[in-house]
């Protein structure tokens, strides 16, 4: 598979050059675009402020033109935390989309979006103070709504980017399950 990786708001960490290094090992092509242009934060609040100094509107733009050079070959968009919000948006807009991999995020969906299918996979913490039991539940429901065949795995007990090693939330039982099942989900599309 072709896959466009999205760093969170801590920005383009190693954490995330180690995921899209395992995802080449088992045989994917992977891109890891740095939407922060070389900036990476110890804090989510340094993160989120980053974030918001930039926009909502340049960061999509940002992602947008990273993944153009790629979008004919039916990208499967992932991505961590703020990364999902964003893989998710590109994902639901792109026609050509093979599938969408959420891991600790996910977004407000657009009205009226719609899609043929799409598989998605999403894992988060149980419980996670970013994505709530209420918020997983409305967004489950949008996105079978728009058409999206949807899967949620949650870590009871890990943090929320529970995946980072270089992170307080780090849980590594929980990191290495959601990458057994996330790399069969990648081998099923």
């Amino acid at each position: 598979m072709n896959i466009m990786l999205f760093h969170s708001t801590y920005g383009l960490r190693p954490a995330v050059r180690a995921a899209a290094d395992r995802l080449r090992a088992a045989g994917h092509e992977v891109w890891t675009p740095d939407l922060f242009e070389g900036r990476t934060f110890d804090s989510v609040e340094e993160g989120m402020a980053h974030n918001e100094a930039i926009g909502k509107d340049e960061l999509l733009k940002r992602a947008v033109l990273a993944a153009a050079p790629y979008s004919g070959r039916g990208l499967v968009y992932a991505g961590f935390s703020l990364g999902a919000s964003i893989a998710q948006t590109l994902a639901l807009g792109d026609e050509k989309a093979s599938g969408l991999l959420l891991l600790h995020g996910t977004s407000d969906l657009a009205p009226n979006v719609s899609v043929d299918q799409l598989p998605v996979q999403l894992h988060v913490a149980e419980p996670d103070p970013f994505e709530t039991d209420d918020w997983l539940s409305a967004w489950y429901l949008q996105m079978g709504r728009a058409g999206a065949d949807v899967e949620i795995y949650r870590y009871a007990g890990a943090g929320h980017l529970y995946t980072d090693p270089d992170l307080p939330d780090y849980d590594a039982e929980a990191a290495e399950a959601t990458w057994r099942v996330a790399l069969g989900f990648l081998e099923s599309l």
